[in-house]
């Protein structure tokens, strides 16, 4: 048995969570590799909607166990609050929610870092999320981060109090940044005690056996490949591996145990924060885009940056990632267009780029486009994709020509149900 891989191919917010929603029930596990609250996953059926941070998106689904894997870093306070909120459907998380004990711990010093760091950048900020993954992630590479194993240590206290020694010394180089950390504090030991009553596991070895009893895996990844730590458009990135590797170093598997690799991108494009953006739009066709798509951040309820889908952008995250299969998410919020832009390549200082370069920040980057013609119409009562007007099949027959993957799946509304398989 292999590790399928499920992950974003943008900047995020392309709709992984709906997807491993709907395809949980091919598998035993759900896996997170990477990322924390930072992330929101929102899944809607029977009239409701979740919007998942850490927890995997398979947690709905009966006789699926959802891992928490080492590369994810975790904040007790958010984990409480979302497991309060599942609490109401009946799931028995003993038996369904698997935490790695090498998984890193968010404290609330880390909160009170990245909120000082992004204050001191003013307008270079990156975009921060301020959840504390930023620092989370420097701790856990500086050897001084605490994980879910040392809360079951006698000396787990002693710990803590020297890694908040360390931050509260840094926080007093930030003049006029004001905090009550005791305030914070009451709140994240109770997030503690809340996961000591959940299964902690050596998530390398769960896994790795699981494979050899021949279960399914899906591995299921945050943020989107553009925001990867080496490859997305740095500085303006996350601090984790977003892309297929991140599943090796995430959950404890060899690349020879890599199976499947599902992209999911928008059918548009959108981006939260700072940095680059090629296709973006400015007009009332980007604010268009933004009000028909519910464009704003699950996480943070920031308005998204909304644009046309960028090729030579979803060509780099294909080739980073190995993707195998896409899922084109969205195509009912493109209802209205007449015509439909597609970015095919770029133009900077007079040169084509087919590819995504170096570094775009900073740079004049004229995208250059593609007209296809929209399907004008509501794609939301769809059933079955042989039903699509013919418009949005050429659009789907077009973008697999330009990418050289196939589409299996088109997203035609937010519900599960609203999931086109493309056969």
């Amino acid at each position: 048995m292999k590790v399928d891989v499920l992950l974003g191919l943008q900047w995020g917010d392309e709709g992984k969570g709906k997807i491993v929603d709907v395809l949980t029930p091919q598998y035993d596990i759900i896996a997170r590799f990477q990322g924390g609250p930072n992330a929101g996953h929102t899944l809607e059926f029977e009239g409701i909607k979740h919007v998942l941070h850490t927890i995997p998106s398979g947690i709905f689904h009966a006789n699926v166990i959802n891992l928490v894997g080492n590369g994810v870093v975790i904040d007790p306070v958010i984990f409480q609050q979302e497991l309060q909120k599942l609490e109401p459907f009946g799931i028995d998380f003993s038996k369904r929610l698997f935490i790695s004990k090498k998984a890193h711990l968010i404290l609330p010093t880390h909160r009170l870092l990245d909120a000082a760091s992004e204050a001191s950048k003013g307008k270079n900020k990156i975009g921060s999320t301020l959840k504390g993954i930023g620092p989370t992630y420097m701790d856990k590479t500086g050897r001084n981060g605490l994980r879910v194993g040392d809360i079951f240590m006698p000396n787990f206290k002693d710990k803590y109090n020297a890694l908040v020694e360390k931050h509260v010394g840094i926080l007093n180089h930030h003049e006029g940044f004001e905090y009550d950390l005791k305030a914070l504090e009451g709140p994240w030991f109770e997030g503690i005690e809340k996961l000591k009553s959940l299964p902690a596991v050596d998530s390398e070895h769960f896994i790795n056996q699981a494979l050899k009893d021949g279960k399914r895996i899906l591995a299921e990844g945050a943020q989107g490949t553009m925001l990867d730590i080496d490859f997305g458009t740095y500085p303006y990135v996350t601090s984790s591996n977003t892309v297929t590797a991140g599943t090796c170093t995430g959950l404890g598997v060899a690349p020879t145990r890599i199976g499947r690799v599902i992209g999911i991108f928008k059918a548009y494009c959108t981006r939260v924060g700072s940095g680059p953006f090629p296709t973006e739009l400015l007009d009332e066709v980007g604010e268009h885009i933004r009000q028909e798509g519910r464009e704003f951040g699950s996480t943070t309820g920031r308005p998204r940056r909304c644009g046309w889908v960028d090729l030579p952008q979803l060509k780099y995250a294909i080739m980073i990632n190995g993707v195998s299969e896409l899922s084109m998410m969205k195509a009912d919020v493109l209802g209205k267009f007449e015509k439909i832009n597609v970015c095919t390549h770029y133009l900077i200082d007079g040169e084509r780029f087919d590819h995504f370069p170096f570094d775009v920040d900073g740079l004049e980057v004229i995208p250059v486009y593609e007209e296809l013609k929209g399907w004008n119409c509501d794609l939301t009562q769809l059933e079955s994709y042989t039903e699509s007007p013919n418009e949005l099949k050429n659009y789907v027959e077009y973008l697999e020509k330009m990418l050289e993957i196939p589409i299996t799946v088109v997203s035609v509304g937010p519900d599960r149900k609203q999931t086109l398989l493309k056969s």
